[in-house]
């Protein structure tokens, strides 16, 4: 049996958690408390849904943590948002952290295809 570690999502989200604390490094003190917080909240809390739904041998538990997965991806990208709106980020950082978001969604719902069709 193959580990979590060689999931292509894990290691996407991985890549994401470190990319983003390049980033939040360069936030205001003020953000620190605040946005930074909860950027970084989100992006843990979805590599522990990502190894819950890894190891979960029930469908519907798997189900749900992938669209708890999903809920936060979406929260992230309000985030990421407001960081740009901010100017917290340049336009080239939001643009490749949103892709970043993107790839890892994609691979969310293959995943999540692949539990609804076993």
């Amino acid at each position: 049996m193959k580990d979590v570690e060689t999931l292509i999502i894990y290691k996407a989200n991985f890549d994401i958690i470190y990319y983003s604390e390049m980033l939040l490094a360069k936030f205001p003190k003020l953000e620190r408390n605040l946005l930074v917080k909860d950027i970084r909240n989100i992006n843990f809390e979805n590599m522990r849904l990502i190894i819950k739904a890894y190891k979960e041998v029930s469908r519907s538990k798997k189900h749900y943590y992938l669209n708890e997965i999903d809920i936060n991806l979406k929260m992230l990208k309000v985030l990421v948002r407001l960081s740009y709106k901010k100017k917290y980020i340049s336009a080239k950082n939001y643009g490749s952290w949103a892709r970043k978001l993107t790839n890892i969604n994609n691979l969310l719902f293959k995943w999540l295809g692949n539990v609804q069709n076993n």
